[in-house]
Parts: structure tokens; C-alpha cells; sequence
């Protein structure tokens, strides 16, 4: 008796599950990507509401002229109230708003010498927007490598990424303000 096609049958039945196995992998890694962009968002909303709280802050403070301060305030409201598609023009607005501001010559001297509550109000604007810069690049990166997981043969052959939609970029202008 010949037993040569259970061998066969192994082979199949290893084959098989070793696809398998490769696919399950897969799918996981993207579904871990997409959680990554996800978590970056939401990383990248914290520190875009944590920058238009600072600038309200300093519009709120008194230290400023009441010109400079209505239009610090109505660019952070704007940026904290938009919607999903005007979202990236009003936190760019902001940040223009931003450098029109503070990057005026002796404004952050001018501040410094009013006391402690103009050089406090100025670290936190500054943190803040150093942070929205590092959350975009993140964000942005992960973003970046969810797409080229994507593009892969055997993900879009079989529909590994699910309903999930392609994430986009986050393009604003975060340059912070010279403080």
C-alpha cells in the first residue's frame, strides 16, 4: 500500500495554514496601524484644542491691545469650532494669527516686563505649539505608513483593511510663533 497521497494531503494542510497564518498577521498589523492613526489623532486634536486654550489665555489676559486680542481670540475660536472640513484652514489661520502677534519686535520683552503672568501665558503658547508640530509629524507618519500597508497586493486582493477608510494627512502650517 501506497501512502504517498497523505503526504500530499500534509503538505496542502501546511501550505494552508501557513497562508493562513501569513493573512491573520497581516490583517492584524493593519488593523494596528489604524489604531496607531487613530491614537495620533486624537493626540493631534489634544494639543490643537490645548493651543487654541493658550491663545484664548493670552487674548484673555489683558496684556495685550484690545486689537491684537480680538483677533488672537477670533482666530482660536474659529480653530476650535470648525468643522471637519474647514478644520486644517482655521488652525493654519491661527497659527498666522499667532506669528502676526507675538513675532512683532519687543512683544515678548514687552510682555516679559508686565510680570510673571505675561512670561507664563508665553511658555504654555510656546509648549503648545511646539507640541501641535511633534503631534502632525506623528499623526502625519503614521498616516503615512497606513497608506503604504495599503497599497499591499494581498490587501487589496482581499479586503484586509475592511470598511476602514483611508486615512488623510493633516497639512496645516504649524510653524511656531518666535517666542
Amino acid at each position: 500500500m501506497s501512502y504517498d497521497w497523505v503526504i500530499d494531503v500534509l503538505f496542502w494542510i501546511a501550505v494552508v495554514f501557513l497562508v493562513g497564518v501569513y493573512v491573520s498577521w497581516r490583517a492584524t498589523r493593519l488593523d494596528r496601524l489604524h489604531v496607531r492613526v487613530e491614537t495620533a489623532r486624537a493626540a493631534l486634536d489634544a494639543a490643537l484644542v490645548r493651543r487654541a486654550a493658550a491663545t484664548l489665555e493670552l487674548a484673555a489676559s489683558r496684556l495685550l491691545d484690545p486689537a491684537t486680542s480680538l483677533v488672537l481670540a477670533t482666530a482660536a475660536h474659529e480653530a476650535r469650532t470648525a468643522d471637519a472640513e474647514g478644520r486644517e484652514f482655521a488652525e493654519s489661520d491661527l497659527s498666522r494669527a499667532l506669528r502676526a502677534a507675538v513675532d512683532q519686535p519687543g512683544f515678548v520683552d514687552a510682555l516679559a516686563a508686565r510680570g510673571g503672568d505675561g512670561q507664563a501665558v508665553l511658555e504654555e503658547l510656546s509648549s503648545a505649539a511646539a507640541k501641535v508640530a511633534y503631534a502632525r509629524r506623528f499623526y502625519n507618519d503614521a498616516v503615512s505608513q497606513a497608506r503604504i500597508a495599503r497599497r499591499k497586493l494581498l490587501i487589496r486582493v482581499l479586503p484586509l483593511a475592511g470598511r476602514a477608510p483611508l486615512p488623510d494627512f493633516f497639512e496645516i502650517d504649524d510653524d511656531p510663533p518666535g517666542i
